[in-house]
Order: C-alpha cells, then sequence, then structure tokens
C-alpha cells in the first residue's frame, strides 16, 4: 500500500472531487450498506474563483465509457485500510443517467462496521473519489467583469478509489488540483483580458480621432 499523501498522489496527475454517502434505511436488507454517487453528469459546479475569473468544472455523461474500474477501493482520507473492494464484491461503482453510483458494504472489518455507524450517525456525510483525466475540453464566457471557463472532463484513465472523508467537501485538494491544471490555463485567460481591454481602448481612440473629424 501506499504511503504517498494526498499532495504528492496529486502532483502524480490523481485527482479528488466530492461526493456524498449516506447509509441504507433497512437495516434487515441493506446491513452496514452504505451509497452514493461519485460525481453526476453535466452539472457544472464551481472549483475556486479569484477577481476576475472563476473556474467551472463538469463531467460528461460518457466520461466512463472506457475508465479502468478493475480493483476500486473504499477507504477513509485516502489513506490506510480497506473497507471495501470492487474485486471481492464489497464494492460496486456503477455510471447510470443521474452519475456515477457507488454501493459499499462495510460490514466485512471492525473497521469498517465503526465506518458506517459513524455514517449512520450523521458524522461523516461526504466522501471524495480519487481519478486520472484522459481527456478534457475547455470552454469560455467572457463578461465585462468575469471571465467564466469552464472545464469538461470527457474521458476518465482510472477510478482509484472512493473514500470516506472526515472534512466536508475536502477543499484543500480540490484546489490545489484546480489550480495545478488552472494555472497555465488562468495566464492564459489573463493574457486574453489584456489584450480584449488593449483592442477595446484603441477602438475608443480611434473613435475619438472620427469624431474629431467629423
Amino acid at each position: 500500500m501506499s504511503n504517498k499523501t494526498i499532495e504528492e498522489k496529486i502532483q502524480d496527475g490523481r485527482v479528488y472531487r466530492q461526493m456524498e454517502v449516506r447509509a441504507l434505511e433497512d437495516e434487515n436488507e441493506n446491513q452496514y450498506t452504505v451509497e452514493g454517487y461519485a460525481t453526476t453528469f453535466e452539472q457544472p459546479y464551481e472549483l475556486y474563483s479569484e477577481p476576475g475569473y472563476r473556474f467551472m468544472e463538469k463531467v460528461s455523461r460518457s466520461a466512463f465509457d472506457s475508465t479502468d474500474m478493475s480493483d476500486v477501493i473504499m477507504q477513509f482520507d485516502h489513506a490506510g485500510k480497506v473497507y471495501a473492494r470492487k474485486s471481492n464484491g464489497t464494492l460496486h461503482v456503477n455510471p447510470d443517467d443521474y452519475g456515477l453510483k457507488v454501493r459499499a458494504y462495510l460490514g466485512g472489518t471492525e473497521g469498517g462496521r465503526e465506518l458506517y455507524d459513524e455514517i449512520k450517525g450523521g458524522y461523516i456525510t461526504k466522501m471524495s473519489f480519487g481519478f486520472t483525466v484522459n481527456g478534457d475540453e475547455l470552454s469560455k464566457e467572457e463578461t465585462e467583469t468575469m471571465m467564466t471557463v469552464t472545464r469538461t472532463i470527457t474521458s476518465i484513465k482510472k477510478l482509484y478509489d472512493v473514500s470516506a472523508v472526515s472534512l466536508p467537501a475536502n477543499d484543500t485538494t480540490e484546489i490545489i488540483a484546480a489550480r495545478n491544471y488552472g494555472e497555465g490555463v488562468i495566464a492564459e485567460v489573463k493574457e486574453e483580458i489584456r489584450l480584449a481591454t488593449e483592442r477595446r481602448a484603441r477602438k475608443e481612440e480611434l473613435l475619438k480621432e472620427i469624431m474629431k473629424e467629423v
């Protein structure tokens, strides 16, 4: 098992995003079973923003068509023990019309049962999933005060894990991943804004010169 930190995994190209998790209500039939969605499809969400710039992201409905999901695991905070695993039938990850649905049986280990109780009790309500991107597309929308860049993930190469997380939304890793990816995009967008501002200024100066001659 790798002892890499989340930040080190991000540097390797792994990305983390938020999901919700809940314990199933029918304990007789679904004891120690939790489920949620790793992501929804075609629904933009904001990764971060700064003055004049906003970075959005969404996942294409076909992003998991060729994803390697051969041995996905479930952990806590993306590290340590494995509480469910696809290869032994205790973890199921399947795309449907809404998103990537996750269902995990946590009754196989003492730690898993403890994690289930914490989820059932509402102490843990969020999860994060780790993956690498195989393909994406960018679109840009500009107003006078804001440039919005939307990244559409069109293909996910590998799904590594789904993890219950102690901090809602795992904001720190999300922002690190977004900034690592978007650093070049931000520079490009700022240059576009600068050039557009210069073009507007030249047009205004030209209009003033024309008006003087009239």
